[in-house]
């Protein structure tokens, strides 16, 4: 006997899922870690479940150099959507599947280590 979601055809949702780390020092500084991922589903609620499990499991501690136990955990699911274009296949060289907008630059740019004028030659 078939299920009902699996009589239903999955698509790809893109999960923006945010991590933080903690050690059990006073000054210590978190590191947050922002992922995307791309979950097949059959439903935007079984994306969105698929992806804050996934969240959950991907939680992890290990030792460092210094012997500190660095712990990663969940902070939050931020967004969970539709790709923007499901009918993309390995033939093709660039495939938009997620776009995001805000409007203050600065704030992005005093989060974001990987953002600098030389990064692509401009």
């Amino acid at each position: 006997m078939k299920t009902e979601s699996a009589n239903k055809a999955e698509s790809s949702y893109i999960a923006i899922i945010l991590y933080k780390s903690s050690l059990s020092e006073d000054d210590y500084q978190p590191l947050y870690q922002e992922s995307f991922v791309l979950i097949k589903g059959t439903s935007l609620e079984e994306a969105k479940g698929k992806a804050l499990n996934h969240g959950k499991n991907e939680s992890v501690s290990y030792t460092n150099e210094n012997g500190e136990t660095i712990s990663w955990s969940l902070q939050q699911v931020v967004n969970v959507n539709s790709v923007l274009d499901d009918n993309f296949d390995s033939s093709e060289d660039i495939v938009d599947l997620y776009t995001r907008h805000f409007r203050n630059y600065e704030v992005y740019q005093s989060f974001e280590p990987l953002l600098s004028q030389e990064q692509f030659g401009e």
